[in-house]
């Protein structure tokens, strides 16, 4: 069985708006997919990368849906015993402190709509783009094939590999 990362475990929720000691630098804006947030609490592929977007300097964002897509991945971690119910239920409450911005999905589901007929991907993930595009931020993925789809076209600045984010 997969173990959940023991920063989740220990609850060492990064917090903005605090001092750091490196002092003064470029503050990044993520919308963190389901994929990336996914890999914070059990280790498989990725999952390094995707803890590295909590640093301290990047503002992460998400649509109001990613709650409920979380929630549908760690029920299928408890039905296939990847997760106990206890473990699923501290998860479900470590996802609820983490300083993620979630905004209304419908202020940009028309936008999100547009993209999907345009790219081919589906409405669901192209709501991240769409906020993304609507912040001027880039999503971080680990879905290799959203990624593949969309890195060479129109929306390639809003779109980042999990392994790339610096």
């Amino acid at each position: 069985m997969r173990r959940i990362p023991s920063e989740v475990q220990r609850q060492e929720v990064p917090r903005h708006g605090r001092t750091y000691p490196r002092g003064p630098g470029t503050v990044s804006v993520f919308i963190v997919d389901a994929s990336v947030v996914a890999k914070w609490f059990i280790e498989e592929e990725h999952s390094e990368a995707a803890l590295s977007v909590l640093r301290e300097k990047n503002r992460l964002h998400a649509p109001d849906f990613l709650l409920l897509e979380l929630d549908s991945i760690i029920c299928k971690w408890t039905r296939r015993g990847v997760v106990t119910t206890e473990e699923a239920l501290q998860l479900r409450d470590a996802l609820r402190r983490y300083p993620i911005q979630h905004h209304s999905f419908t202020s940009f589901l028309d936008s999100a709509f547009a993209f999907a007929n345009q790219t081919g991907q589906s409405i669901y993930d192209c709501l991240y783009v769409a906020l993304a595009a609507l912040i001027k931020g880039r999503m971080v993925t680990a879905d290799r094939r959203l990624y593949d789809g969309l890195k060479n076209g129109k929306f390639r600045k809003h779109v980042v590999w999990v392994e790339d984010v610096k």
